[in-house]
């Protein structure tokens, strides 16, 4: 019980004030709901210029694909089916398939679609009435509406009574993406809709916005939830604000454009060279745009994204990631906290993991997600032994814990980097297991030469302990030759030699690899442990 309560405490008191006072006020005072009719349609100056099509959700007038999971939705208890995942059916209401590939030919579909939705879904009824769905639904429709005609006014009527129903449920008890997403939903109401009520949606859109940006995007260009994943999904919003302010030929919010150009730069940065994102914190595969997808949007608006110099060390002083781009190599290091101190619900316990390209193919790896619920997987998918890095007492770094919940959190501290001709060096400690007996610190070094990386491991303190070094390996790699602690891999026919040195023992293990949602592939792990007493010191060496 007592270690309950200080697990709770450890969680909630990094919370703001704002989110502990509207946890409570939303246990009792719920938003009321206007079905008045909608305010009058605002004159649109020019077509949305481009639109991200996502891959196809929608197939048959009721078969949907989520998460790579298919469901026939036909009945009303379809829409909140018990059997079915949180995020599976957040997915359903979000109403993506509007702006999906080929989406034009599917309209007679959505026409049904939408009225089903009204219908199937009383106001201020269940999931589709949260506000996160809410506001992906209201942008979505509202793209939508604005590149088809013959609209109904109870579509318009719904559209207004949701965007009322938004506005008195913001998540402030989130914040983070979640508030972003709701501003986003009343700026784009406030621009499609004309009025005093319209205006009223969009300035406090537009009030939330210029406080969340300068918050939400660091100074290095990343999102401070530190995950390339919600990175990406968020420069789409910041780009879909900017093109529906040109839509409507109004001034778009201050720094916005900077902004997304730096999100750009830090994306790349954070890709490997195969163009996906690399996974740190909650990231997968097939959720996001594409750094390509991206890049082409923004230059539709515009905005010229001057890329391709990676070379060299790239130093992410305040959202803290390392990027080595050296000939064949490339490496993402995470020398970062685990997020925000008051949202970190989508971090892991993954300080001072790594992933690593070599010839232009992944070959180090975090493991990725596949699930958003609280159960073991998601936990043990969170769980420092999923990444690319050393576990102590097999114990996590950080105290993640709840599905998205974070109690104590590791700190980074000794970031150093350097270059001696054509050598890099770069480095770091962090105090997560400081609580064992003993006092434990780990820190990590990285050392780049000529067809080489040295991984440098010191974990000080007293003691006995037991030290787990995992190196997860793409599911395409190739394991053969295990000899004492060496093995050899292969990747795109070339070899690739790793080497353990200390005095553990390396055993090559099977397991999964998490691509997408709903997806688990078996790969496997190179697993070097030592039982022992402190201080221990251990070196990997990658050649090829």
């Amino acid at each position: 019980m007592l270690g309950k309560v200080i697990l709770l405490f450890n969680t909630i008191k990094y919370l703001k004030f704002i989110q502990i006072v509207n946890r409570v006020k939303r246990k009792f005072i719920k938003p009321t709901i206007d079905l008045s009719r909608a305010p009058e349609i605002s004159s649109v100056n020019n077509k949305l210029k481009f639109v991200i099509k996502c891959q196809q959700k929608m197939f048959d007038n009721s078969i949907f694909r989520f998460l790579n999971r298919e469901s026939n939705v036909k009945t009303l208890d379809d829409w909140n089916a018990n059997d079915q995942d949180k995020l599976w059916l957040y997915n359903l209401h979000y109403f993506d398939d509007l702006n999906a590939v080929n989406s034009e030919q599917r309209a007679d579909w959505h026409r049904k679609l939408i009225q089903k939705w009204i219908n199937d879904n009383p106001p201020g009824f269940k999931n589709g009435w949260e506000p996160y769905p809410s506001s992906l639904r209201i942008i979505n429709w509202i793209k939508w509406f604005l590149l088809n005609g013959n609209l109904k006014q109870e579509w318009l009527d719904s559209l207004a009574s949701q965007t009322r129903f938004l506005s008195q449920n913001l998540e402030y008890h989130l914040l983070g993406n979640h508030l972003f997403a709701n501003a986003k939903a009343l700026i784009f109401s406030g621009l499609y809709f004309q009025g005093a009520e319209a205006d009223e949606w969009y300035q406090t859109g537009i009030k939330i916005l210029n406080k969340e940006l300068p918050e939400q995007v660091l100074s290095d260009g990343g999102n401070f939830e530190l995950s390339p994943m919600y990175h990406a999904i968020f420069l789409e919003d910041l780009l879909d604000l900017i093109n529906i302010h040109q839509a409507y030929d109004k001034n778009q919010p201050a720094n916005i454009a900077t902004k997304a150009t730096q999100m750009l730069k830090w994306l790349e940065s954070m890709s490997h060279p195969d163009g996906e994102i690399s996974f740190f914190n909650d990231s997968t595969l097939g959720v996001a745009p594409t750094l390509g997808e991206l890049v082409n949007y923004a230059r539709q608006l515009d905005i010229d994204h001057k890329g391709g110099n990676l070379s060299g060390l790239t130093y992410f002083q305040e959202s803290g990631y390392i990027r080595l781009d050296k000939k064949d190599l490339v490496i993402i290091a995470d020398v970062a906290k685990i997020g925000p101190d008051y949202i970190p619900g989508h971090g892991h316990a993954d300080v001072l993991s790594f992933e690593m390209s070599l010839f232009g193919e992944r070959l180090i790896v975090n493991s990725g997600i596949s699930t958003y619920n609280t159960s073991p997987e998601r936990q043990k998918q969170r769980g420092t032994l999923a990444h690319s890095t050393i576990t102590i007492d097999v114990t996590d770094s950080s105290e993640v814990w709840s599905g998205f919940r974070v109690a104590k959190r590791a700190k980074v501290f000794d970031i150093n980097n350097t270059k001696v001709a054509d050598n890099f060096k770069f480095s770091a400690c962090h105090d997560g297991y400081k609580d064992l007996k003993g006092r434990v610190i780990h820190c990590r070094e990285w050392n780049a030469s000529e067809n080489l990386l040295e991984i440098v491991d010191k974990i000080t303190g007293n003691g006995e302990h037991k030290i787990t070094s995992v190196l997860p390996l793409h599911p395409n790699i190739v394991v053969s030759n295990i000899q004492d602690n060496s093995v050899n891999l292969e990747i795109k026919g070339k070899k690739v030699k790793v080497n353990f040195e200390g005095e553990g023992l390396l055993q090559v293990v099977t397991s999964k690899y998490h691509s997408e949602f709903g997806l688990s592939i078996d790969n496997k792990q190179l697993v070097y442990d030592y039982n022992g007493s402190l201080p221990f010191k251990t070196k990997i060496k990658i050649s090829w």
